[in-house]
């Protein structure tokens, strides 16, 4: 098992090139022949928060002070995820020409596609900072922990991106299936609404349960209250993330060697 482990490493290393210029491609794709360009990547998220906070502020009325820094911040995190997900989930049947030509590792693609994704991310932090800025949010020590959130947060969508694109390569359905799954997922978790105003045991289930919990208010707890998070939720958070991976790689590499019969 360590020499395959050091076989793969070795040949992603070897591949590295390759997957940098995936990365690369998938970026300035999505921003090409757009006028505004990687602005729109700060300019879309705030117009978004801006009109969910009108919309949210007044048909609900909910006392949390900083309103726009806690949507945005739950907003941010879940639509990584989502983006990354979906992204991923198309990765191999989308380079089904390259695949039957060449021997290409196939975990590069969903990885790439995760990746991007977080760049992506990376740039729409820049709309963060500007509502932090607006919201007179004050810098503190704990937001050098906020790498290691959007790291767990990125292992975490990594492993789901695996277990998604295997998936769809024997079951193109998978797509109606996880689109019915994401908006039932947007709701159940605490993105526009304080979690406190749910009945006792959806609150429960939703702290238990969902992931996206853990990630979005170990990141809230930092900017909004200005303290560490709890180490129950990193812990959560950690075993979650590795959990995903671990099952997403295992199912991934069992499969990978069928997937040229369905592609």
């Amino acid at each position: 098992m360590i020499e395959t482990t050091t076989k793969r490493i070795q040949a992603f290393m070897y591949y590295r090139p390759l997957f940098y210029q995936l990365v690369l491609k998938d970026v300035r794709l999505k921003y090409r022949r757009s006028f505004l360009g990687y602005i729109w990547s700060i300019l879309n998220p705030l117009m978004i928060m801006c009109i969910m906070v009108i919309v949210f502020s007044q048909m609900f009325r909910w006392d949390l002070e900083n309103y726009p820094v806690y949507l945005i911040v739950g907003q941010t995190i879940f639509n990584f995820v989502s983006e990354a997900s979906q992204q991923a989930m198309w990765s191999i049947t989308g380079n089904a020409a390259l695949l039957k030509k060449t021997y290409v590792p196939k975990y590069i693609f969903p990885m790439s596609k995760v990746t991007s994704s977080l760049v992506n991310l990376v740039f729409s932090l820049g709309a963060m900072v500007i509502v932090f800025v607006i919201c007179h949010i004050r810098l503190n020590i704990y937001m050098l922990f906020i790498p290691v959130i959007l790291f767990q947060v990125y292992v975490f969508a990594l492993g789901l991106g695996f277990i998604l694109a295997q998936g769809a390569v024997f079951f193109r359905d998978i797509q109606y299936i996880y689109g019915a799954f994401l908006t039932a997922w947007t709701y159940l978790t605490p993105i526009f609404y304080p979690i406190q105003s749910l009945p006792f045991q959806l609150m429960w289930g939703i702290k238990h349960f969902n992931p996206l919990y853990s990630y979005i208010t170990q990141f809230r707890t930092i900017v909004l209250e200005g303290i560490f998070p709890d180490p129950r939720l990193i812990l959560y958070g950690c075993v979650v993330a590795t959990a995903s991976l671990v099952v997403g790689c295992v199912v991934f590499l069992k499969n990978q060697d069928k997937f040229i019969l369905y592609i």
